[in-house]
C-alpha cells in the first residue's frame, strides 16, 4: 500500500536525536514500503543535512527562517514570530493541496500551532521526540513558579487543545503516555535503530563509553563525579565521551578530579559502532530524555548499559539486572558504584551485554516501521 505522507520539522542540519530518526524512518518508508515522502522545512536552506537522505524523499524548504528571530531584541521578537507563522502556515497550506498528501505528521514544532486547520483533506499526526516534563518548560525542572509558571501553563494549556484536534498523537515511551491524561489519542511507538553492525563488544576491554551533547541535561558532570570515584578502585579502565558541544568546563572538571589520565572528551563522530564495540559497558547519565536512543544503538553492538532511570526512555528500554542496569536519577554515587559493579564481575557484564543485544532487536527499524505502517492504516480507515 503506498501512501503519500509529509513531514514537518524545523531543519535537517542538525546532529541530534529527532532530525536522525526522522531520516532513519522517511529512507526505510520510501525505499522499503515505497511510501511517497515529502519533507518540508522551514529553516537551514544553505546548510547540509546531518544525516544521508534517500534520493526517493522530496524536500521542500518554504524558507521561513525563523532562526533570523534571535538576532531581534525581547520587544521585536514576538512581533517577527507571529509575522513568520503567518507566512508559515501560508505557504504550508498551499505546499499541502498542491501534494495533495493521506497523512501530514508534524513534529510538534511551530506548525502543531495551525496545522489541524489546514483542510486539505490529509490526516494529521502529531509525534514528540520530548517527554512533558521537560518539553519546553522553562525551567527544565517541571517545577512552576512565578511569570515563568503562568507563562508555560498558558503554553501546555493552548498545545493539549492543539494535540486534542489530532488524529493521532506519538509518543516514545509508555512512561511518557502515562503524562498525558487529557489526551484519547495518544500511541506509543519507540525510536527506530537502523545499524546492527557485525562486529560487537565482547565486553572484555577496560573501556567505558558514552555519548551525547555537551549540556546539562546530558548530564556529563554527573557522570564526571561518579568516574572519580570509579576510578580510584580502577585506575587501569577508562571512560570516554563522545559529542557536539563545547568541553572546557567539564576538562577543568576531569583535571579538578585528578582524572586526565584515564578520561577523554572527543568530539562527535558519524559512526559510534565501532566505539561501542570496543568498550565493555555503556554510561547513560541525562537529566531527562525523550527517550535515549544511544542506549538501543549501544546495546545493539553487546554493551550492557548502566543508566540514570530519568524520565523518559530508559525504564522502557532496559530490564534491570537483566540487560542493563538502572540507576537512581541524579544519585552519581550510585552510578558509580553500579559500574564498579560491572567491572568486578566480568561474567555478569558479558551476560548483560547478550541479553542487551537481544533486547536490542525490539527497536529495529523493520519493527518500528511495522507499527507506524499499522499505525498508518489504522488512521486512514
Amino acid at each position: 500500500m503506498s501512501i503519500k505522507i509529509i513531514y514537518c520539522i524545523p531543519s535537517l542540519y542538525s546532529v541530534s536525536g529527532m532530525e536522525k530518526t526522522l531520516t532513519t524512518k522517511a529512507n526505510y518508508f520510501a525505499e522499503k514500503l515505497n511510501y511517497q515522502i515529502t519533507i518540508v522545512l522551514t529553516d537551514g536552506k544553505e546548510k547540509p543535512f546531518a544525516f544521508p537522505l534517500s534520493d526517493k524523499i522530496n524536500i521542500i524548504n518554504l524558507d521561513v527562517n525563523y532562526d533570523d528571530i534571535w538576532g531581534y531584541n525581547v520587544i521585536k521578537k514576538p512581533i517577527f514570530y507571529f509575522y513568520k507563522q503567518i507566512i508559515y502556515k501560508k505557504r504550508l497550506t498551499a505546499t499541502l493541496k498542491k501534494i495533495k498528501p493521506d497523512i501530514t505528521i508534524s513534529m510538534l514544532r511551530r506548525e502543531i500551532n495551525f496545522i489541524t486547520s489546514i483542510k486539505d483533506g490529509s490526516k494529521k499526526i502529531g509525534e514528540i521526540h520530548f517527554n512533558r516534563l521537560n518539553y519546553r518548560d522553562f525551567n527544565t525542572k517541571g517545577k512552576y513558579k512565578g511569570i515563568k509558571g503562568v507563562l508555560a501553563r498558558l503554553w501546555m494549556r493552548q498545545l493539549i487543545h492543539n494535540l486534542k484536534k489530532l488524529d493521532k498523537f506519538v509518543v516514545l515511551s509508555h512512561e511518557d503516555m502515562g503524562q498525558w491524561p487529557e489526551l484519547n489519542n495518544v500511541s506509543v511507538i519507540y525510536n527506530p535503530n537502523d545499524k546492527f553492525p557485525e562486529i560487537i563488544s565482547n565486553c572484555d576491554s577496560n573501556k567505558i563509553v558514552a555519548a551525547g551533547r555537551f549540556v546539562n541535561q546530558k548530564g556529563f558532570d554527573l557522570l564526571l563525579d561518579a568516574w572519580k570515584i570509579v576510578a580510584e578502585k580502577h585506575s587501569d579502565w577508562t571512560l570516554s565521551i563522545y559529542g557536539p558541544g563545547s568541553k572546557e568546563t567539564y576538562l577543568d572538571q576531569i583535571k579538578l578530579n585528578k582524572n586526565s589520565d584515564n578520561c577523554f572528551l572527543y568530539d562527535a563522530v558519524p559512526d559510534l559502532s565501532p566505539k561501542f564495540a570496543e568498550s565493555s559497558i555503556f554510561a547513560f547519565s541525562s537529566r531527562f530524555e525523550g527517550f535515549g536512543m544511544v542506549i538501543t544503538e549501544a546495546m545493539a553492538c553487546g554493551l550492557p548499559p548502566v543508566a540514570f532511570a530519568c524520565p523518559c526512555g530508559p525504564k522502557d528500554i532496559i530490564t534491570d539486572g537483566k540487560d542493563g542496569v538502572l540507576v537512581e536519577p541524579l544519585n552519581y554515587i550510585e552510578l558509580a558504584n553500579r559500574l564498579i559493579y560491572l567491572i568486578e564481575n566480568p561474567k555478569i557484564r558479558k551476560e548483560m551485554g547478550k541479553n542487551a543485544l537481544q533486547r536490542a532487536q525490539r527497536f529495529r527499524i523493520e519493527v518500528i516501521a511495522k507499527e507506524w505502517e499499522e499505525l498508518f492504516i489504522e488512521v486512514l480507515k
